[in-house]
C-alpha cells in the first residue's frame, strides 16, 4: 500500500513540474488627449440618487451653469470643511477637489449641484449655508 501511494507521488510529481508557459506579450496602447477635447464626467454611486434626481430635478427647475458653479462651490467648501474638521464623519468620508475656474460643463455641474441638494435632504446636511 505504502509502495503504491508513494508511486503515485511520484507520478504526479513528475508530471506537475512543466516548464512555465510563456506570457504573450501585449502591446501599450497610448492615446493622445488634446486639452481642448477634455471632458468631464461625475460618478455619484448612492443607488437612492438617481430615482431622487429623476422624482425631483424638472427642467423648468434648470439654471444656467455659472449658477451651479457659483452653488457647487460653496458646497464643496462646506463639505471639505466637515470633511477636515470631522463634524459629519459618518456621512462624509472623502475630500471633493472642484476647481470653479475650469469648465467641468454644464452637466456635470448641473448633477453636482443637485447631488448637493439630495445630501442636504437626505442626511440634513447643511451644504448651501
Amino acid at each position: 500500500m505504502k509502495n503504491i501511494i508513494l508511486i503515485s507521488l511520484l507520478f504526479f510529481a513528475f508530471f506537475s513540474c512543466t516548464q512555465q508557459k510563456e506570457i504573450a506579450k501585449s502591446k501599450a496602447v497610448v492615446q493622445a488627449v488634446s486639452v481642448d477635447s477634455t471632458e468631464y464626467e461625475i460618478m455619484i454611486i448612492d443607488p437612492d440618487f438617481d430615482t431622487w434626481y429623476l422624482v425631483n430635478f424638472a427642467p423648468s427647475l434648470d439654471r444656467s451653469d455659472d449658477y451651479y458653479r457659483l452653488r457647487n462651490t460653496v458646497a464643496v467648501n462646506n463639505w471639505n470643511h466637515y470633511y477636515i474638521s470631522g463634524r459629519y464623519s459618518r456621512i462624509i468620508g472623502s475630500h471633493i477637489h472642484y476647481v470653479p475656474s475650469t469648465d467641468y460643463g454644464i452637466e456635470v455641474n448641473r448633477k453636482l449641484y443637485w447631488f448637493f441638494k439630495y445630501y442636504e435632504e437626505k442626511f440634513r446636511v447643511p451644504l448651501f449655508k
